[in-house]
């Protein structure tokens, strides 16, 4: 990037960072400090950038293609990027990482006592090394919860991942944990659906081109994530090089470092930036956007010995019902794009109640021979 464009996204940064945190303070509130804002960018030369809303997330927001194109570049070269001035409070951050410090220190008996293998709907306590990914253990202790559901009956052999729908798993000693963690997950999905419409306009869409994908409810899945570091550990694979399949995905990291991005063949580490989220492409919007967009590679080293790294991680679906649609791109876009990449052994649907319920029954060998043997030759 040239100088100048180095100082817009600079700025832009800063603004949406600035805005919650001083906002609501300053004089005229913050209608009064967005227009100040506004007339800062003037001044500095940015006569193609408005802004109505501080965080970036409003389709009301104006800029040029040029400011545009920054972002797209991002999202279609590296896959991750980090999202500041999102409207999720410290206090709320802090809330989920202390519920999830606290689930994570109870006794090993309370823990098992909500374990994923109990739970055919996958939801729940999962051990260290229980979880794979391409085959390998990783070594991390998790808790899974998607959306608070009534177990539906099954009679709909055409929609096997209709499992995948039903009730949480919760800790009674932890009774303050189920409306905490349900009440982020539905933040998480609010600010996710935003950007998401964002990412439709920057692929030269309506900003609602996918809203039907999502409209009676997209698929939420959200991690409480503790990765340990021990010396008898068996691999430093907290978990191992892969591709999330959904449309987007929010990290919320504490201060331990960990998460790798895989970047022109070289690991590249996503340093721990206070009160921001880690957000990567999913293999969905690739999907979508025949290629355009590319969902990165990317994994999590365990930490030293002694020290231990928790995280919380959003996933963002659309329904399970759905199938995602082939986004007409502009000449320019569709010139470059050169189709969803494939593996082989992890195939690509576009009906994302296959997508999601292959990568489960792959995930957790131990969830689907308890609850679903008569798929695990399928998978």
């Amino acid at each position: 990037l040239t100088r100048g464009e180095m100082l817009h996204l600079a700025l832009m940064s800063s603004e949406n960072r600035a805005a919650h945190a001083l906002g609501r303070s300053y004089p005229g509130g913050l209608p009064a400090f967005v227009s100040a804002m506004n007339a800062t960018a003037q001044r500095l030369g940015m006569s193609d950038t408005r802004y109505v809303e501080p965080t970036g997330l409003s389709s009301d927001n104006r800029s040029s293609a040029r400011d545009l194109t920054l972002l797209v570049k991002a999202a279609r070269e590296v896959g991750f990027f980090y999202l500041v001035g999102h409207g999720i409070s410290a206090a709320d951050q802090a809330a989920i990482l202390r519920a999830t410090k606290d689930f994570f220190a109870l006794p090993q008996p309370a823990k098992d006592a909500v374990r994923m293998v109990k739970s055919p709907h996958f939801r729940g306590y999962t051990r260290a090394g229980d979880e794979l990914t391409l085959g390998q253990a990783d070594w991390r202790e998790q808790f899974d919860v998607m959306r608070e559901a009534s177990a539906p009956a099954l009679t709909d052999a055409a929609r096997p991942w209709r499992c995948l729908e039903g009730p949480n798993q919760w800790p009674v000693e932890l009774p303050q944990m189920k409306p905490t963690v349900l009440g982020w997950q539905d933040q998480l999905t609010e600010l996710s659906t935003g950007l998401l419409r964002v990412f439709a306009e920057l692929l030269g869409q309506d900003p609602h081109v996918l809203d039907h994908t999502v409209r009676q409810g997209p698929f939420q899945h959200l991690k409480l994530l503790r990765y340990v570091g021990q010396e008898a550990a068996p691999t430093t694979q907290g978990v191992g090089a892969h591709k999330d399949s959904g449309y987007l995905t929010l990290v919320l990291q504490d201060v331990e470092a960990g998460l790798e991005v895989l970047v022109d063949d070289e690991w590249v580490l996503a340093r721990p930036v206070p009160g921001s989220f880690v957000v990567n492409v999913g293999e969905l919007l690739e999907l979508a956007s025949d290629g355009y967009l590319k969902a990165t590679l990317h994994r999590v080293t365990s930490p030293e010995p002694g020290r231990e790294r928790f995280s919380c991680a959003y996933f963002l679906a659309a329904g399970l019902d759905s199938e995602v649609p082939l986004l007409k791109l502009p000449d320019e876009m569709r010139a470059q794009a050169q189709g969803p990449s494939s593996d082989p052994h992890n195939p690509l649907f576009r009906e994302v109640g296959c997508n999601v319920l292959k990568g489960r029954l792959r995930s957790h060998p131990d969830v689907t021979q308890a609850h679903h043997a008569a798929w695990a030759a399928q998978v």
